[in-house]
């Protein structure tokens, strides 16, 4: 990877898109946990949620997910959780951005603090400002 940049510099290291349906398979926590290991390398990291990938970060997923029924006492964070904490740890080297289109195709418009919504016209400038990008979900 390039020298670690910045959403202020307007560079970044790595472009992650994410088009997968968030509970369909491993791949929102393959992403989560690429996000954060480059994150703790030093890089900068921007993810571009597409799909039914934009509904991750809705405000109503609140703190933590709904209880497991076989281990009640154990409360596990949301995946809106999650992706507030990267941002609150990692303010100006990760960014989360939601399509626009495909947000309000699937009534998720309500998302937590810190998070853009983007028109998807605006998706190649994000490429272009990416030393990588990598595609993850379907088509």
């Amino acid at each position: 990877m390039a020298e670690p940049g910045t959403a202020r510099s307007g560079t970044w290291d790595l472009l992650i898109t994410l088009t997968a349906p968030p509970f369909d398979s491993d791949t929102v926590t393959t992403v989560l946990r690429l996000a954060d290991a480059t994150l703790r390398r030093g890089a900068s990291v921007q993810v571009w949620a597409c799909g039914y990938a934009t509904a991750l970060t809705q405000r109503g997923l609140g703190a933590v997910k709904p209880r497991d029924l076989r281990d009640l006492r154990t409360e596990h964070p949301s995946t809106a959780a999650v992706i507030g904490g990267l941002l609150k740890s990692h303010p100006d080297t990760f960014a989360w951005y939601v399509c626009r289109f495909c947000a309000e195709d699937r009534g998720a418009t309500e998302h937590i603090d810190g998070i853009a919504t983007r028109s998807f016209s605006r998706f190649p400038r994000h490429v272009a400002a990416s030393a990588t990008t990598v595609y993850v979900g379907g088509a």
